[in-house]
């Protein structure tokens, strides 16, 4: 079963997932530095001969990527879906008006301060209105 926030419980949870997702972003610029470095690297590979720094570089690459998977892991066992590898944009399920929604933050915003229908993504960003979010 999905757990379903409140606007309160996503900014009483927002420090622990700011803290998640900073590592998250940090770690997937990192990612994507050692793929270009690899792919950079394999040019002057082949299979009779493989470059040991493209070697290098890959296994950097699968090792950053693992940290990732478990950053997002960490998320969802929270109940937040990562929507944003490179921005920080999570999404926390809730509802209003009797309609599942989500409440939607990204690494920078102070606090859970948009909304978005189910199937709106980032497009469809809306502000919370003022008596919602500070209920």
């Amino acid at each position: 079963m999905q757990k379903l926030f409140t606007i309160d419980d996503a900014n009483r949870m927002l420090p622990l997932v700011r803290r998640i997702v900073e590592d998250l972003v940090r770690d997937h610029e990192r990612w994507q530095d050692k793929v270009n470095q690899f792919e950079i690297a394999t040019v002057s590979s082949t299979p009779d001969h493989p470059d040991a720094m493209a070697e290098l570089l890959q296994s950097e690459a699968l090792r950053i990527a693992k940290d990732i998977e478990g950053y997002v892991k960490e998320l969802a066992d929270l109940g937040v879906e990562c929507k944003g590898l490179d921005t920080g944009l999570v999404d926390f399920p809730g509802e209003m008006d009797g309609r599942p929604v989500y409440y939607c933050w990204k690494l920078g915003e102070p606090s859970v301060q948009y909304w978005h229908g189910v199937n709106a993504g980032f497009a469809g960003r809306q502000p919370l209105r003022h008596e919602l979010a500070e209920s």
